[in-house]
């Protein structure tokens, strides 16, 4: 029973008919991942699928100049691996663990076969596809029009969401990356956040004191975002 309530903290499969998730069961295994550890370089052949239970990882991709920017990233919302090239099996970017935590992983020959017997596991990636794939173009307008401040919050509500806890293992550095801004940029917001009582930091650490107030700060795009995983991947009765 432990086994299976960590591979259903991951929504793709929380979503399943009981049914259809025992199918895959035997094919998931939990493996624990650290922070930078890279699970795909660029063209790589896609062996297995991961779902993340509590760690984010992040698509890259690499300029020729050497800088590198973060494509989409993925929690405990999503997966990797079959859903970004469904045709080729070959990684668009680099796969690298962001933060750590577990994540449940099926072969990728396996996940192939059983969505050909299933079709509510070839729906639910339909599902998961759209989702974020929705979630990647929000993000692209976000931060085309939203100020920083706005965008900061959304990043820290949805690693809260992702982690399913209010203690978030977040630097200024990383969020800095994330949001493609100066560290001293994240560090006067956070700062702000702090005084206003919607947030504690310490080293290395970020903890949420006020959600809600940090939703009203946030852009929309938090909300549209989290919206349309809960239509497109809603918990399965059967495998709550």
């Amino acid at each position: 029973m432990p086994k299976k309530r960590k591979h259903l903290a991951n929504r793709f499969l929380s979503s399943l008919p009981l049914d259809d998730f025992e199918a895959l069961l035997p094919h998931l295994e939990t493996v624990d991942l650290k922070r930078r550890t890279v699970l795909y370089e660029t063209d790589a052949l896609l062996t297995h699928a991961y779902l993340p239970q509590d760690c984010i990882i992040s698509l890259v991709t690499f300029m020729d100049d050497g800088q590198s920017v973060e494509m989409a990233a993925i929690g405990n919302e999503g997966m990797v691996g079959a859903v970004a090239a469904p045709a080729t099996r070959r990684a668009i970017g680099q796969y690298a663990v962001q933060i750590a935590g577990g994540a449940s992983r099926i072969p990728m020959a396996d996940l192939d076969r059983i969505m050909v017997d299933r079709p509510a596991v070839r729906r639910a990636l339909w599902h998961v596809n759209e989702a974020i794939m929705s979630q990647t173009l929000f993000t692209v307008a976000c931060n085309a029009v939203h100020a920083v401040e706005a965008r900061c919050c959304r990043w820290i509500l949805s690693t809260r969401d992702r982690l399913g806890r209010d203690s978030l293992p977040l630097t200024h550095e990383f969020l800095a990356e994330m949001l493609g801004v100066q560290r001293s940029t994240v560090s006067a917001i956070v700062k702000q956040l702090q005084t206003a009582g919607l947030v504690d930091q310490k080293r290395g650490c970020i903890a949420v004191r006020d959600r809600a107030g940090l939703e009203r700060l946030s852009c929309e795009c938090y909300g549209k975002i989290r919206d349309k995983f809960d239509r497109l991947l809603p918990r399965s009765e059967a495998t709550a």
